[in-house]
């Protein structure tokens, strides 16, 4: 009795062994956003105005290293073998303050106010979409607000952006 058991663990474990041998290794890809030209900031007390990125929240299904595609209207697939390099929002924040540095020429954007002595207006944004469209597009939309030092809302308005993509992937 005791001979057959091991007999039969001993199978079981040569089987699952066998499967694991023929399963094909997953082939993962990591990848960031595109980099912006990065403003040459310095920091600068001469600055009329001081921007802090606050906070970038993301809806629950883009929390996540795994990069998002809408098959259909209604579909979305969380890929497994496609995933982001870095926290997406980590480099959403980068490339907002990159892009806000360049355009806004008299203000000094920064993603952290500690050691800032001027009073600064903070942006929040809320991201409801990030992903890539089975039309061939990338979908980002959500929601930016931005506060002055004491947290009063000043401005608050939605976005809605949709780029065409060169290639498939």
């Amino acid at each position: 009795m005791l001979l057959t058991f091991f007999k039969t663990l001993f199978s079981a474990l040569l089987l699952m062994s066998l499967v694991a041998c023929t399963t094909k290794p997953v082939n993962t890809e990591r990848y960031n956003l595109p980099e912006t030209a990065q403003a040459m900031t310095q920091v600068s007390t001469s600055a009329e105005q001081v921007l802090v990125i606050g906070s970038i929240r993301l809806a629950e299904f883009l929390d996540s290293d795994r990069i998002v595609l809408q098959l259909d209207d209604i579909t979305l697939h969380q890929a497994r073998e496609n995933l982001w390099a870095e926290n997406l929002a980590q480099q959403i924040r980068r490339g907002l303050r990159n892009r806000l540095s360049s355009q806004l020429q008299n203000t000094l954007v920064v993603s952290d106010s500690r050691g800032l002595k001027q009073d600064a207006l903070t942006l929040q944004l809320e991201i409801e979409q990030f992903q890539g469209h089975f039309n061939g597009k990338a979908v980002s939309s959500g929601q930016w607000q931005l506060q002055d030092n004491q947290g009063h809302l000043l401005a608050i308005s939605p976005f809605n952006i949709e780029t065409t993509l060169a290639t498939d992937g």
